[in-house]
């Protein structure tokens, strides 16, 4: 691990690192606060998973989640959302795949399947890191997520109840095997056999017997994604039939910026730490 930046702030530390990914294929750059509280005991952990054309730094400057962590003593992790390189392959006219828009997943088709593996890169080799350098308690963890980070972050849970503890989401694409901005990525990373797309689509998870405790879910009325590709009812739908708790709020007039997350940041935070304990 190469320290990349470190600066106090809130008492804590503010950091970013690389790694070099053998899930990528390449180094890969994270981003992790450490309350001053880390200093005497290891804390929980919340990770931040961003949406398309992001990467670390977008929560890191615009989601101000200091503040509040450092209060909670929480400790606050933000991937990358892909691979990142030259020698990694791309679509640069196609904001909506490659660089920017790996959907936490592990591709299977070439020449995707090489570099394009988040989820194995996310799940196994951060956490090791994690745990390893950063006062972590890998026992109590939440995920959360914006956009395409939140339909990472709602699969995560229902995949891995048994690591996570908590999950929310801001404008979570809760269907991508069926929206508009989704699902061609979905083909090329996956292949055309849709049945490999089911677990990474949460409401087809929860559909085929996943669960998980609860969910919290902001949703801005006028995202100009809404109806589109985000479309909050149908995980609304799944989890009333699966009797999984929602806690869904259409927050009045709010888009889908980093304006609306540093809004409603607070209690995201807040919903984690009461259930992290």
């Amino acid at each position: 691990m190469k320290i990349i930046s470190e600066a106090k702030s809130h008492g804590g530390c503010q950091g970013v690192y690389s790694t070099t990914s053998e899930a990528c294929g390449g180094d890969m750059t994270f981003a992790v606060f450490r309350p001053i509280v880390a200093k005497e005991q290891l804390c929980p952990v919340v990770w931040f998973l961003s949406g398309l054309t992001c990467t670390h730094a977008n929560v890191m400057d615009k989601g101000e989640y200091r503040r509040m962590a450092a209060e909670l003593g929480l400790i606050i992790v933000c991937p990358d959302t892909s691979p990142r390189g030259d020698h990694v392959p791309d679509e640069p006219d196609n904001w909506q795949f490659g660089k920017g828009a790996g959907f936490y997943l592990d591709a299977t088709q070439a020449p995707w399947s090489r570099h394009y593996r988040m989820e194995t890169h996310i799940l196994d080799e951060l956490p090791a890191l994690v745990a390893a350098h950063f006062a972590a308690d890998m026992g109590r963890q939440g995920v959360m997520g914006h956009s395409m980070g939140g339909h990472g972050a709602l699969t995560f849970a229902l995949k891995h109840p048994d690591r996570f503890k908590s999950c929310s989401a801001f404008a979570p694409i809760v269907q991508p095997s069926t929206a508009d901005w989704s699902r061609p990525a979905l083909e090329k990373y996956l292949g055309a056999d849709e049945s490999g797309w089911r677990r990474h689509d949460a409401t087809l998870l929860i559909e085929d017997g996943a669960r998980f405790p609860e969910f919290l879910v902001d949703q801005g009325t006028a995202d100009g994604f809404l109806d589109a590709g985000l479309r909050p009812w149908l995980l609304e739908e799944a989890c009333q039939k699966a009797d999984i708790g929602l806690t869904l709020r259409m927050q009045e007039g709010y888009d889908h910026s980093y304006h609306f997350i540093s809004t409603f940041m607070d209690d995201h935070l807040a919903w984690h730490a009461e259930r992290l304990g």
